[in-house]
């Protein structure tokens, strides 16, 4: 593992020890803008994260959601607001936000920082 790694990892663990139980996701993506990540962009179906940092980049891989061939669900507005008010109350895990995303039509997101701001795209 080198350097850039490890710095990542360590970001992400100090999160998740200070992270609150609900409205947790601003201290994840503070600590991470804060250990110089400046894009993280997500693959919900692959469950793979780039994270375009300062000093160059890491992929982190997840295990998929799907394999093989699918067809991409179409867009639920309704279904991915209902994914994000859960997750921010605190009701779910990570992997059941992917999940609720992805039945939500959403392929993917990306998360920028730049001076103290924060950017999400879907």
């Amino acid at each position: 593992m080198n350097t850039l790694t490890e710095k990542l990892i360590e970001a992400q663990k100090y999160a998740m020890s200070i992270r609150p139980k609900i409205g947790g996701f601003p201290v994840l993506a503070e600590v991470l803008r804060q250990a110089g990540v400046q894009v993280n962009r997500w693959s919900i179906p692959s469950c793979q994260s780039v994270f375009l940092m300062k000093e160059g980049s890491v992929v982190q891989q997840g295990s998929p959601l799907v394999t093989g061939i699918h067809e991409v669900p179409k867009f639920d507005r309704t279904a991915l607001v209902t994914a994000l008010r859960t997750d921010q109350e605190g009701q779910n895990t990570f992997p059941e936000f992917l999940q609720a995303a992805w039945k939500a039509g959403v392929i993917g997101y990306m998360l920028i920082s730049s001076d103290e701001k924060l950017f999400i795209t879907v």
